[in-house]
């Protein structure tokens, strides 16, 4: 299969070039008698966030739901608007979806992929919901995305970076605008190749689920490319709270890195079990022992306080990023919450904005006019430069972040610096890479 490069200024399915670069949308319609599940008939519509209220990746869950509550708001034509203004399709008139009024219903994760379907199914059943978003896991967002394939509902991924999202598991009805595990070894080698060198000894702490297998597998192929050595790959529990078990052989072997392949309250559990044995002071092959957590967030680095200092990792988005977009997000979020966004509040605030957007400019809620709409959309205003929702396998393109924890932070939001922002083309892979192998998109499904 052809390696699918992003074109910025290139012609796109269902858009128009303008001169700045950005896409002007083209509206795609189709028959307004064709039936689909959960076909809105009053004044309303009903969207289903699905985020984790417990479980390890609960702060993630609750920031998730404030960015969902800000883009309802938005929608409704609330607020200041937020990235609507920015936003280079300009479909959204504020005055809800194809005018009726948005609404939502909520559910938890619990970060377990049986609970998110559960949720997801009552939602989709009992509620009327024309779309599923939501999750902090890797794990749930595979289950819930093959459910709305069944139920003929569109899934709009929210935290998810395994690679099987979008490749071995991946949905027609199903899109994900968050970087996977790929990006991550892509962007993060030759930052860590310039830091620590190309003659080094790695050993893996892997969580126990999909999402932890393929960014263990990226970071590995990544380094391993590069000259580094793998001593150990050991997996842990997604459940564990105490990770000292598995930090002691660490501390046994030849390694002188530790890739924390862990996130949320995982990763902050982990981090500080391993600056409590002592790696961040050790030294080892001649070398200062280095700590790697492939997957950033604030809310990680906040939990995990003084002990990212200096750590590298990779993001989808920081709120310190001084595009149109992000400001007018941070702005909005910031004046609501009082404090800034993380990276999985952006992607959660995005996707729904993202979807609304695609059902205006297909003027029809049916999911295969929306699969449409999106499939090989271009767009730029939302925080992350020139994007691209890949027809080929419903994953966006566009700049990975690089960054580590900073060493004075000025405030307790103030915790990770940008040292590296990866262009698209450095990250950008054909289709049928192997780490994506196997699976079909398959054809959408309308339902009912």
């Amino acid at each position: 299969m052809k390696d699918m490069r992003i074109s910025r200024r290139g012609l796109l399915k269902g858009t128009a070039v303008l001169g700045a670069g950005l896409a002007a949308p083209t509206v795609l319609m189709r028959p307004a008698s064709a039936a689909f599940t959960n076909e809105p008939t009053g004044g309303s519509v009903t969207l289903g966030f699905n985020v984790p209220q417990s479980g390890p990746y609960a702060d993630e869950g609750a920031d998730e739901l404030r960015a969902y509550e800000l883009a309802v708001e938005h929608l409704n034509g609330g607020g200041d608007g937020g990235m609507m203004s920015t936003f280079s399709s300009k479909a959204l008139k504020g005055n809800g979806i194809l005018g009726k009024k948005v609404e939502y219903v909520t559910g938890d994760t619990q970060t377990k992929s049986d609970a998110a379907r559960a949720s997801a199914k009552s939602m989709i059943e009992k509620d009327g919901a024309i779309m599923i978003t939501g999750g902090s896991s890797s794990g749930v967002a595979v289950a819930v995305q093959a459910l709305c394939q069944e139920a003929g509902i569109i899934f709009m991924a929210g935290l998810t970076h395994s690679n099987d999202t979008t490749g071995k598991d991946k949905k027609a009805n199903g899109f994900r605008h968050f970087f996977n595990s790929y990006m991550s070894g892509a962007a993060l080698a030759p930052v860590l190749k310039n830091a620590y060198g190309t003659d080094r000894k790695a050993y893996h702490l892997t969580a126990d689920y999909n999402w932890g297998y393929t960014t263990e597998e990226a970071v590995r192929t990544s380094t391993e490319a590069m000259g580094w050595e793998t001593v150990s790959a050991v997996k842990t529990p997604l459940a564990a709270t105490d990770f000292s078990a598995y930090i002691t052989p660490v501390l046994q072997s030849d390694a002188d890195v530790l890739v924390l392949n862990h996130y949320g309250g995982n990763m902050v559990n982990s981090l500080t079990n391993a600056v409590q044995f002592g790696l961040r002071d050790r030294q080892a092959n001649g070398k200062n022992f280095e700590i790697i957590v492939p997957l950033y967030s604030r809310l990680m680095a906040k939990g995990a306080g003084a002990n990212v200092k200096g750590i590298f990792g990779s993001t989808n988005w920081h709120w310190s990023l001084q595009d149109e977009g992000s400001k007018a997000f941070v702005k909005s979020f910031g004046t609501k919450y009082g404090f800034p966004p993380s990276q999985a509040a952006h992607t959660c605030y995005v996707q729904a904005i993202l979807y609304a957007d695609a059902v205006e400019r297909a003027q029809s809620f049916n999911p295969c006019a929306v699969v449409e709409a999106l499939e090989g959309f271009e767009f730029d205003g939302m925080g992350n430069g020139p994007t691209l929702y890949r027809a080929e396998d419903h994953q966006c393109f566009k700049d990975v972040l690089v960054v580590k924890g900073k060493e004075n932070p000025s405030s307790e939001f103030d915790l990770l610096e940008i040292v590296e922002v990866t262009p698209v083309e450095q990250v950008t892979y054909a289709p049928d890479h192997p780490q994506f192998a196997g699976g079909e998109l398959g054809k959408c499904n309308p339902g009912a």
